[in-house]
């Protein structure tokens, strides 16, 4: 699908790759020197080692993309991914309706600035607060 943002696009590519787990094909929308920031401060020098990150987490995790927004700035755009993870946990229990959110500063059409949020940490701790 084609969107209406240069930048945006960039970033709905770079979560495919993500999705399809081809770190290789996702770090191409990365600049070299991208600074990567997880849930809890987590940093992540690549796009291999979300990859990795991930597969300790989960067994295995999608997301239901929600709206992208936008914002233009002199020297990059901020663009915002919210939307829900799907998946399962490591031990077998699915589960779904986990809150993400995303942001993203592209600039020269790389990804230079990731930073990342949602509900697994707090499922994780408390189970009985995810919702099935």
């Amino acid at each position: 699908m084609k969107l209406e943002n240069e930048a945006v696009q960039i970033v709905s590519d770079f979560l495919e790759a993500s999705m399809a787990q081809d770190p290789v094909r996702a770090a191409t929308y990365m600049s070299a020197d991208v600074r990567i920031t997880f849930t809890g401060g987590r940093s992540m020098p690549s796009a291999t080692e979300i990859t990795a990150f991930n597969a300790d987490r989960y067994r295995w995790v999608k997301k239901q993309l929600g709206q992208f927004d936008w914002t233009e700035h002199n020297d990059h755009t901020v663009v915002y991914s919210n939307g829900t993870l799907y998946g399962e946990w490591p031990d077998g229990r699915s589960f779904s309706g986990n809150r993400y959110l995303d942001r993203f500063e592209v600039r020269n059409g790389k990804i230079s600035r990731m930073d990342v949020w949602n509900d697994s940490a707090e499922w994780i701790l408390t189970p009985s607060i995810a919702k099935p």
